[in-house]
């Protein structure tokens, strides 16, 4: 069994919703929640859901070796959801292709530093798209540029503000993620 550490940063129902996808299947499952925002509700989830979540620091993540040595002992694959920091280069080194990320939109549209919720669904909205969708990807050490590995569409209308594009982006999240990430991890151990 593959063990996944999810970082967050944030509400945390991606996060929710991969552990307890996991807690039913034998393909992996979350040793851990890293989060960088001692505020965040993720913690009040993992606490829910009896999953261990750690808060760490900008140093901890990107100077000392802290979150690095972590990872080496909990984890086999790294998956961020809702998770704003760009990876430094000895995480992405450290784990190939074993880091996925979600972002709201349909890449390359609406990807790169700032480009995370609220701020992606104001911009779909401003360049009136006709659809949105999700987009989930390796990492590498740039933000969103990583190979893409799945994109869900949703179709949008002119009433669409960016909290409405907001749930059909959270639907299709919610309904695709665990199940693409478990898909991942079969097909390495294949």
């Amino acid at each position: 069994m593959k063990r996944i550490v999810v970082f967050a940063s944030g509400s945390g129902s991606n996060a929710e919703n991969i552990i307890k996808f996991f807690k039913h299947t034998k393909t992996a499952k979350v040793t851990n929640v890293l989060c960088n925002n001692e505020h965040a509700k993720v913690f009040e989830r993992c606490k829910n859901l009896e999953t261990k979540c750690l808060h760490f620091n900008k140093h901890d993540f990107s100077i000392s070796d802290t979150v690095l040595n972590i990872l080496k002992n909990e984890a086999d694959f790294i998956v961020l959801a809702g998770f704003l920091w760009r990876i430094p280069q000895k995480i992405v080194t450290a784990f190939p292709n074993k880091i996925i990320n979600i972002h709201p939109a349909l890449l390359p549209k609406y990807g790169g530093k700032g480009m995370y919720g609220i701020h992606v669904h104001k911009a779909v909205k401003e360049n009136n798209e006709d659809e949105t969708g999700i987009t989930i990807h390796y990492v590498n050490e740039n933000y969103d540029e990583g190979a893409i590995i799945f994109q869900a569409k949703t179709e949008l209308n002119t009433q669409d503000t960016p909290e409405t594009i907001a749930e059909k982006i959270h639907i299709l999240e919610q309904g695709h993620f665990p199940r693409v990430i478990e898909e991942v991890i079969l097909a390495i151990n294949e």
